[in-house]
């Protein structure tokens, strides 16, 4: 049915490429493209071993658009699926709107030397997709991704309009490790480490970082997982969900952290190993957080060993023919089972396996159109239907539960 190129072979990229494996009826060409050409390759043999598939491998530097556009050239793909760093976006974009290719993502970008993260960036892009007649697809991992397809299910389907709506992201599980981020660590630790914010009556409220005096948390209970500390943190999939959500008042995100995260991520962070400036190591410019990075278990490997369980999913509180209520959709994803499908731990099963959704709705002609998308934009009920096919099965409850005022 369609051709794709996967930008990426980490945890996530790992997890998307067996699943577009799975179903060679929809993805009859893949290849899989990364800076690091070992990493396709040993995909490429485990795909060959559990689906009899053969992808193709390349190596390509993803900061570079010359190299993107000949890798696009020479397999003419109907889609480019980028899970590589956020940094990269941009690049890939520009590439896709060179080479004529159709573009999906599951970050927005930020730029490498400041820890801030937008969609500003790849919104601007809006008109170029339209003039070349291609569509781009952000943010289509699980948050952001499933999050707000949740959220333009409940517009669609349950309410006349949304005042609330709390995101809450627990991992219940664990990996063995003493200190280990479930994905990229130097995108994760830039992103936790960052000012808060959340969106109320029309502005944006700034509250201290999950690891500062003043932090706000609360003890959430959740489904299967049961109660786990719960930060405000700003997430990207608020800024999208602002503009799309009819009568929103107020959104926040949430996740879980532990004490022992918590307290690793204060001290290196008062080390100054989170820093992302250059500083001078005996005559070497080193960035502090790119060498943590180095010396930290690579979130692809977490997977053998991991137990328990995510849980991920939103709250909404809004009105529906003139009645006010509240329902909770979410999903709950096992470590260990989604390793045994596809040698992947939870966090990377649950942002891949959307973004080959994403991927599928594409290339089936369920979603269409011509410029830049976020997720929430597209009908929401296919993806749906596949997540439940597809490894991501969610719930719909009534929901009776307290959350901070």
């Amino acid at each position: 049915m369609g051709k794709v190129i996967i930008i990426g072979a980490g945890g996530v990229g790992n997890v998307v490429a067996k699943k577009c494996a799975s179903l060679p009826n929809v993805f009859t060409e893949i290849c899989l493209a990364s800076r690091t050409l070992s990493k396709c390759k040993q995909i490429a043999k485990e795909v060959k071993q559990n689906y009899n598939v053969d992808i193709n491998v390349e190596q390509v530097d993803a900061d570079n658009v010359n190299d993107l556009v000949a890798l696009f050239k020479k397999y003419n793909p109907d889609l480019v699926i980028n899970v590589a760093l956020p940094y990269q976006d941009l690049t890939i974009m520009d590439a896709c709107l060179e080479a004529g290719v159709n573009y999906l993502d599951t970050a927005n970008y930020e730029p490498i030397d400041t820890a801030h993260f937008e969609y500003s960036w790849q919104w601007a892009y809006q008109d170029k997709f339209k003039e070349k007649g291609l569509m781009a697809i952000l943010g289509c991992g699980f948050d952001p991704g499933v999050t707000n397809i949740f959220c333009a299910y409940a517009q669609k389907h349950l309410y006349d309009e949304i005042n609330y709506i709390d995101i809450l992201d627990c991992n219940a599980g664990n990996h063995g490790h003493p200190f280990a981020t479930n994905f990229n660590p130097e995108i994760n630790i830039r992103e936790v480490t960052q000012v808060v914010r959340h969106w109320k009556d029309g502005k944006w409220v700034e509250t201290p970082p999950i690891i500062e005096d003043g932090s706000v948390h609360f003890t959430f209970d959740y489904p299967v997982a049961g109660p786990h500390e719960s930060y405000l943190l700003y997430h990207e999939e608020l800024e999208s969900l602002v503009k799309n959500i009819k009568g929103l008042k107020r959104i926040r995100f949430w996740m879980t952290f532990s004490n022992n995260y918590l307290t690793h991520l204060k001290v290196l962070q008062n080390v100054g190993m989170t820093r992302i400036d250059e500083v001078d190591y005996e005559g070497c410019k080193v960035v502090p957080l790119k060498f943590l990075k180095a010396l930290l278990p690579d979130p692809g490997t977490l997977g053998e060993n991991y137990t328990g369980k995510t849980v991920i999913g939103c709250v909404f509180d809004g009105i529906k023919d003139g009645k006010r209520f509240k329902k909770y959709i979410y999903n709950v994803c096992d470590h260990a089972e989604a390793y045994k499908e596809v040698q992947a731990q939870a966090v990377s099963y649950t942002t891949g396996v959307p973004a080959m959704i994403g991927a599928m709705m594409f290339l089936t002609g369920e979603w269409k159109g011509e410029g830049v998308f976020n997720v929430e934009q597209l009908d929401p009920d296919k993806f749906m239907e596949a997540l439940n096919k597809y490894g991501l099965p969610w719930q719909i409850t009534d929901f009776d539960g307290k959350l901070p005022e």
